[in-house]
C-alpha cells in the first residue's frame, strides 16, 4: 500500500507541527526553535525509536528529587552499571562498566538497584502506543524499536515525520519519559539517526546524506563489524568507510566472500532489511555479580531461588512460557560457564525454572569461586501453553500463582518461600 507520489512539508515545528519554509530557524507560531527539516521529508518513512537512558528516565520520572542529579543504575560495587542518564554521562559513567570505576568517575551518584518488572511495564506501555502508529514495529529492546510508517499517511492525516513528533510528544506527556526519533528510508540510516540529536532528539537522513556522513567514520561503525572483522579489514587496507565506498563491490567479494557485498552496501547507505513485526523476546533472563566471590553450595541455592522467581515474574508478565533452561556462571578468574537444560512442557513456574537450573549448579560445584551467577528460558511460547501436563504441574502452578496474588495484593514480602531466607533474622527479597 502506498500514498502516492510523496507530498507534504519539508519542514515544520516539533511542537505545534506547524508547516514552515526550508530557511525558517524558529517557529513563527509558537516561537519554538526545535524544527525538523529536510528537502526528502515526505518521502521519508522508516524510522528508529529510542527511549533516552530508559532505566534512569523511568527512576527520574518515579522520583522528582533525583530529577537533576547524576543518576546510576547498577548492582553492588562488583557489579557493572546497567545505564547512567545524561548527567552521569557527562563524568564518564557509560553502560557495562565495572560499579568501582564508575563511582570513582562520579562519586556524588545516586545509585540504583534496576527494577526489570517496572522497565517492562513502561517498555510495554511505549510499545503499545507504537503499534497504534502502524501494525510494522519490530522490537529491538524493550526500549527500542523499528518502524515502518510507509503507507499510514492517509489514516493519519499527515507525513510520518510528524506522526512521530506527536508520538514523541505524547510519550513524553503521558508516560512521563523522553525518546530519541531517527528517521530514514532504511533501517541502517534510521539506527544512526536515532544517535545524532539525544536525548528528545529527531533527526532525519536519506540516501543522498549517507555518503558523505559515514565517509570519515571507521569500519567499527557498521553494525556487526567487531574487532577480528575490523582488524581484518584494517589489514587489507581498509580502516575507514571512505576506503570501503572507495572499494570494487565484486573485488570486495571476493576478498570477503561472506560479508563483502553487505559491507560495500552499507557503506553507502543501502539497507534492504524489511522491518518485521513481532520478533519479541528469544530469552527471559535475571543475574546478579556479587559483592563477594561465592563457592558455598548453600547460598548459591538461595541466590539462585530469587533469581528465578525474578524470571518467572517477568515470564508471567509477559504472558509466556519456555522450555529451555539456561545456568549462567562466571569464575572469580572471569571464565563463563553455560549450562543448558531442556523440559518436557514450557514452564513460568519459579519452582521448575530453580529445580531445573539447581540441578545443573550442583554439578559445579568443586570447590570454584564464583563471582556472578543467572539463569534464564528461552525456546519461548505463549503462557497458555504452561504446565498442565500432569496433577504434580497443575498443583505447582495453582499454589504458586495464589502466592503471586498475595504478593500483588499484600506486597512482596507477604509470602516467602523458605528457601529465600539468609536467616532467622531476615528474609532477603
Amino acid at each position: 500500500m502506498t500514498d502516492g507520489p510523496p507530498d507534504g512539508p519539508r519542514c515544520f515545528c516539533r511542537d505545534c507541527l506547524g508547516d514552515l519554509s526550508l530557511s525558517a530557524l524558529r517557529c513563527g507560531a509558537c516561537g519554538s526553535p526545535r524544527l525538523v527539516r529536510h528537502h526528502a521529508l515526505p518521502a521519508l518513512t522508516l524510522a528508529h525509536i529510542d527511549c533516552d537512558a530508559f532505566y534512569a528516565t523511568v527512576e527520574k520520572r518515579d522520583n522528582p528529587d533525583i530529577a537533576d542529579k547524576p543518576v546510576i543504575i547498577g548492582g553492588g560495587k562488583r557489579g557493572v552499571v546497567s545505564a547512567a542518564c545524561y548527567i552521569a554521562r557527562t563524568y564518564g559513567v557509560r553502560s557495562a562498566m565495572p560499579m568501582f570505576k564508575a563511582l570513582a568517575l562520579c562519586p556524588s551518584a545516586t545509585v540504583i538497584g534496576p527494577d526489570m518488572a517496572k522497565y517492562v511495564r513502561v517498555g510495554r506501555e511505549v510499545r503499545h502506543a507504537m503499534q497504534a502508529l502502524t501494525p510494522l514495529v519490530e522490537p529491538l529492546s524493550i526500549d527500542e524499536a523499528f518502524l515502518d510508517l510507509g503507507g499510514t499517511q492517509r489514516v493519519h492525516g499527515m507525513i510520518p515525520a510528524k506522526v512521530l513528533a506527536k508520538f514523541a510528544a505524547d510519550v513524553e506527556r503521558n508516560i512521563g519519559i523522553t525518546v530519541s526519533v531517527g528517521l530514514s528510508c532504511n533501517k541502517f540510516l534510521a539506527k544512526i539517526a536515532s544517535d545524532l540529536d539525544k536525548p528528545r532528539g529527531f533527526a532525519t537522513l536519506d540516501q543522498d546524506d549517507a555518503r558523505a556522513m559515514l565517509a570519515d567514520k571507521p569500519v567499527g561503525f557498521i553494525f556487526g563489524v567487531g574487532p577480528a572483522t575490523q582488524e581484518r579489514l584494517s589489514q587489507r587496507g581498509f580502516r575507514t568507510i571512505a576506503d570501503l565506498q572507495r572499494a570494487d563491490e565484486i573485488e570486495m567479494m571476493k576478498q570477503f566472500p561472506t560479508e563483502g557485498r553487505r559491507l560495500w552496501r552499507l557503506a553507502r547507505g543501502i539497507d534492504d532489511r524489511k522491518v518485521i513485526a513481532d520478533r519479541g523476546a528469544k530469552t527471559i533472563s535475571s543475574e546478579t555479580t556479587f559483592e563477594t566471590d561465592i563457592r558455598d553450595f548453600a547460598t548459591l541455592e538461595r541466590i539462585l531461588w530469587r533469581l528465578s522467581e525474578k524470571v518467572s515474574s517477568r515470564l508471567k508478565t509477559g504472558e509466556l512460557a519456555g522450555s529451555t533452561i539456561t545456568l549462567k556462571l562466571k569464575t572469580a578468574d572471569f571464565r563463563q560457564r553455560t549450562r543448558s537444560q531442556s523440559v518436557h512442557v514450557p514452564t513460568q513456574l519459579a519452582s521448575k525454572i530453580f529445580a531445573t537450573s539447581r540441578e545443573m549448579l550442583a554439578k559445579e560445584i568443586d570447590g570454584t569461586a564464583f563471582r556472578l551467577m543467572g539463569t534464564g528460558v528461552s525456546a519461548l511460547k505463549p503462557g497458555s501453553s504452561a504446565d498442565d501436563t500432569d496433577m504434580l504441574d497443575r498443583r505447582s502452578a495453582h499454589a504458586e500463582r495464589a502466592m503471586d496474588d498475595l504478593r500483588k495484593k499484600f506486597g512482596s514480602a507477604a509470602v516467602i518461600r523458605g528457601i529465600a531466607y539468609d536467616g532467622p533474622e531476615k528474609p532477603r527479597q
